[in-house]
């Protein structure tokens, strides 16, 4: 698991490549919280592999945060098996998701 940080603006993207299951949320969690001072905040999970549950937990703590503070998350990139496991569980319906990062700078 690895996790790289751009400033794109008054927006953060959040690179995240590898697993992001229970062995390393709380660190990724840790990681991201480092990052919410921005306006915008874009998780690019172009690279992930894997998501657990403890993973999506991850996902809708960082996304109610930036949701109370007022500020915009979007999540780009999903793969389809990632993508299907965001909808199965609901979260489609609650989280902004774009195709891409590209595609998410715009809608900022």
């Amino acid at each position: 698991m690895s996790i790289t940080f751009e400033a794109h603006g008054p927006a953060v993207v959040a690179d995240v490549q590898g697993r992001l299951d229970s062995t390393n949320a709380a660190a990724v969690e840790a990681e991201l919280f480092k990052q919410l001072g921005s306006s915008a905040f874009v998780l690019d999970f172009t690279r992930l592999d894997y998501i657990s549950s403890a993973g999506l937990r991850v996902v809708l703590v960082v996304a109610k945060r930036l949701k109370q503070s007022g500020n915009k998350f979007i999540l780009a990139g999903l793969q389809p098996h990632i993508k299907d496991v965001f909808e199965i569980s609901g979260f489609l319906g609650i989280l902004d998701v774009a195709d891409s990062r590209a595609d998410a700078l715009t809608r900022l």
